[in-house]
């Protein structure tokens, strides 16, 4: 069993959102961004709560605990924005 790192894993060193992008630095030089409307959530969030992050799984995303807003590098780097949530009305 191999447990090196995949060197073609997108992970994240450093994140930065603004007022209209997500800004992700990746430990291999490359910095990717994504419009901040892609994340419901992150445009609707306070300045606070935008700048309240974590970096997880080693770099594979960001989760930011205030808004339950988990975002993915490979979702970035492909371009998958986050879904809005339905609400039944039944």
């Amino acid at each position: 069993m191999n447990t090196a790192a995949n060197p073609n894993e997108v992970r994240i060193k450093d994140i930065m959102v603004t007022e209209n992008e997500i800004i992700a630095y990746l430990v291999d030089g490359r910095v990717i961004s994504v419009p901040i409307v892609w994340s419901w959530r992150l445009s609707e969030a306070t300045p606070e709560q935008r700048a309240n992050y974590e970096i997880i799984g080693d770099g594979l995303g960001v989760r930011w605990p205030d808004i339950d807003e988990d975002i993915s590098a490979e979702g970035m780097l492909y371009g998958i924005p986050a879904p809005r949530s339905r609400v039944s009305t039944d």
